[in-house]
């Protein structure tokens, strides 16, 4: 998965060539989710905290997610985001 940001053991990222809507993966050890990035939905299982850590993170991040999914879908890399801190 190409990463686009990492915090607290959290790793962000968006494949090439995924389907709509615009949505990003986050992985915490063995659990693994996907998030839409207007929104918020949320698919997956992962822990309270860090789930919350995950949306608040979206909140902030909403428009460079939404550039880096227009980007990585017209097949050029992704701008690294900066974490949560």
């Amino acid at each position: 998965m190409p990463e686009i940001s990492r915090f607290l053991g959290i790793v962000i990222g968006i494949f090439p060539r995924e389907h709509p809507p615009p949505h990003f993966h986050a992985v915490y050890g063995e659990y693994q989710i996907t998030v839409g990035i207007q929104g918020g939905v949320v698919r997956g299982d992962f822990p309270k905290r860090a789930l919350r850590l995950v949306l608040e993170w979206l909140d902030l991040h909403e428009e460079e997610l939404l550039e880096d999914w227009n980007l990585v879908q017209a097949g050029r890399p992704a701008n690294k985001i900066a974490p949560l801190e």
